[in-house]
Order: C-alpha cells, then sequence, then structure tokens
C-alpha cells in the first residue's frame, strides 16, 4: 500500500521516516518529496508498505502524531489524477 505522509517538518530525513514507519513492519520504499531547484523538502512523502495490515496499522497508529515537532497527517495514498495541461507545446 502507498502511505501519504504530510505536514512533515522540513528537516525530516527519509530515514527518520523510515525509522517511524519501521515499527509496524516491512517497508519498500520511502520517498519525500523536494523542490527540483532548490532541493528542499515540500513538506511531504510517500511511503510504500507491501502489507495491507502492517500499512493500515501504521496509518492508525502514526496519523496525527508527533515528528519533530509537527503533527503528521497520514492516510493511505490516492491515485495521482490527470494533470491539467499546460498549453500547447511547441
Amino acid at each position: 500500500m502507498n502511505i501519504y505522509v504530510g505536514n512533515l517538518a522540513y528537516g525530516v530525513t527519509q530515514d527518520e521516516l523510515r525509522n517511524a514507519f519501521a515499527n509496524f513492519g516491512e517497508i519498500s520504499s520511502v520517498n519525500l518529496i523536494t523542490d527540483k531547484f532548490t532541493g528542499e523538502s515540500k513538506g511531504f512523502g510517500f511511503v510504500e508498505m507491501p502489507n495491507n495490515s502492517e500499512a493500515d496499522a501504521a496509518i492508525k497508529g502514526l496519523n496525527e502524531t508527533a515528528l519533530k515537532g509537527r503533527n503528521i497527517k497520514v492516510n493511505q495514498a490516492k491515485p495521482r489524477g490527470e494533470r491539467p495541461s499546460r498549453g500547447p507545446r511547441w
């Protein structure tokens, strides 16, 4: 299951996010979203867990808990929808 993690402190690392979720089970991947120009965190990311029951436990156990001073939002990630067109590409 792909899990959305929001309201992250900008200083949170992928290892810290992985460690928070590791208490609940196996993790396939951790991806912090960063600004492509500055490389700084955008304050959210995704954690992939292969076992759905472990992922559900992580969502219930971590949602609204503090990580580096901020209460994180944790829920099942929604599929990425169609992105709007940015106009003609010449």
